[in-house]
């Protein structure tokens, strides 16, 4: 019989274990699972900066409808190019942003002359929003140049896209905030 370096380490662990006393079964029947393991998987863009590093959320949750999912473990992504899993110290507490007691789920206005912020429904917030970016164009836009010429410009509304944002997102924002005829728009893209 050749003793291999496997066969080798196995004589060797069976019989330190018979001749020390350990008992293997109470070993095995300390294992648990690891907490992610009945998670569901969700992958995001970690928020913080440009990079776009990838982040693996993980939430406990059946999904049924009434049921609320909630966030238990936030790590880095291994199969995301940019970062190959790592994260930074921001983006490494992630979570505790998600889950903390102060973050804003509804929006909010703060009335003229109010002093405090008022919460306001989603349909409200979005209908607002267009009154404004509809009341500013027709405020600003510009037909003409002072040459005479047509530009069908709105200086009056400027637009940035998000760092997480990706690039086919901010291509159809381009074009929307073209149609808009908004010259001052820029990405921080990176993905």
């Amino acid at each position: 019989m050749e003793l291999t370096r496997r066969g080798f380490l196995k004589a060797t662990a069976v019989g330190s274990t018979i001749a020390l006393g350990f008992d293997v079964a109470r070993a095995k029947a300390e294992m648990r699972e690891f907490k992610i393991s009945r998670t569901t998987e969700t992958r995001s863009v970690c928020p913080y900066c440009a990079v776009g590093c990838g982040v693996i959320i993980h939430t406990l949750g059946d999904k049924s409808k009434n049921a609320k999912a909630s966030v238990v473990h936030v790590e880095g992504d291994p199969d995301q190019p940019v970062s190959r899993g790592t994260l930074c110290p921001k983006g490494i507490t992630l979570k505790d942003d998600i889950t903390h007691k102060n973050r804003l789920t509804k929006p909010k206005v703060r009335r003229p002359g109010s002093d405090h912020w008022e919460d306001i429904s989603w349909d409200d917030a979005i209908a607002k929003i267009a009154r404004h970016v509809k009341d500013t164009r027709d405020k600003c836009f510009v037909a003409k140049n002072a040459k005479g010429e047509v530009v069908n410009r709105n200086p009056g509304i400027a637009m940035i896209g998000g760092c997480t944002d990706t690039n086919e997102f901010n291509y159809l924002q381009w074009k929307v905030i073209t149609a808009l005829g908004v010259p001052y728009r820029d990405t921080q893209a990176r993905v």
